[in-house]
């Protein structure tokens, strides 16, 4: 019997996941506003608790994505876009007044700020396709993500994947040696941590 190719796997479940996430959004108006509203509730939550001494990450949204943007307008905490140099690294710059521009794969992003260290980010918001039990997420492929948290000071930084929940698929994922788990996920239904954070 051959051992499963992760690669090949992943493929077939992106093509999957990306329909799904995409009849969900559409198929309900509320949904991605309740998915929003539960990201407020969680940094409110964190706030409370005193969790929240620095940067909240989040991401530009592409086709389909959760659009956590409002967020920049909120009171309280300031606000980080990820930069990704087009070669496989992230940085995070606090997203500021001046005007956005493409990074070096084509997203908007602040990059005219000095990028940010992880300890200067209380919590990343990340997009993906599906998320597992275990916190292995399914993304576009580019390993963005799991490089900047290969690294153990980003590691330190709580990390969720914002999606509709639908996409939390409830077997395992396909995992390749670099993929990192996150910390958990927030959904429609709520924020589900799977660590301490």
């Amino acid at each position: 019997m051959r051992d499963r190719d992760p690669a090949a796997e992943k493929i077939g479940l992106r093509r999957h996941y990306r329909q799904q996430r995409r009849a969900a959004l559409a198929e309900s108006i509320d949904r991605e506003e309740q998915i929003c509203q539960q990201v407020e509730l969680e940094i409110t939550r964190r706030e409370h608790l005193g969790l929240l001494q620095g940067a909240v990450g989040i991401y530009w949204p592409l086709s389909g994505e959760v659009d956590l943007r409002r967020l920049q307008r909120s009171p309280g905490h300031p606000v980080a876009l990820p930069a990704a140099d087009g070669e496989g690294r992230l940085r995070y710059h606090l997203w500021g007044p001046s005007p956005l521009a493409p990074d070096g794969c084509g997203i908007p992003a602040p990059e005219d700020q000095p990028a940010l260290q992880p300890q200067q980010l209380a919590l990343l918001l990340v997009p993906a396709l599906a998320i597992d039990p275990a916190g292995i997420r399914l993304g576009y492929g580019g390993g963005y993500y799991d490089r900047l948290r290969a690294q153990p000071a980003w590691r330190a930084v709580p990390a969720l994947v914002v999606l509709p929940h639908v996409c939390i698929s409830q077997k395992p994922l396909p995992r390749a040696p670099w993929d990192q788990p996150f910390d958990g996920w927030i959904s429609e239904r709520g924020c589900t941590r799977l660590t301490g954070c």
